[in-house]
């Protein structure tokens, strides 16, 4: 919060504090920029993994699961078992 300090004294046009919208505005660019950077460091490490031998879309489906709670990852799994038995799977 002490890094908003002073940002809401600046000018006010129409009822909006132009410092307070200006430094709202560049911590989203700011916040963007690093996200594509991130993104292509992602790109990278799978480019890596493939070129490793392993399957990116399978990694990307662990990483997914991994996010999970145990117990929901659980009952998909089971659920899928069900599901692949009654269809002859």
């Amino acid at each position: 919060m002490s890094e908003m300090t002073g940002y809401n004294s600046g000018a006010v046009e129409g009822g909006i504090a132009a410092d307070r919208l200006r430094y709202i505005i560049e911590r989203v660019e700011r916040l963007e920029s690093e996200r594509k950077a991130l993104s292509g460091d992602i790109k990278d490490i799978f480019s890596e993994a493939k070129s490793a031998g392993f399957d990116v879309k399978v990694i990307k489906q662990i990483i997914r699961i991994r996010k999970q709670e145990p117990a929901d990852v659980e009952e998909q799994e089971t659920l899928l078992d069900v599901y692949r038995r009654a269809l002859g799977m």
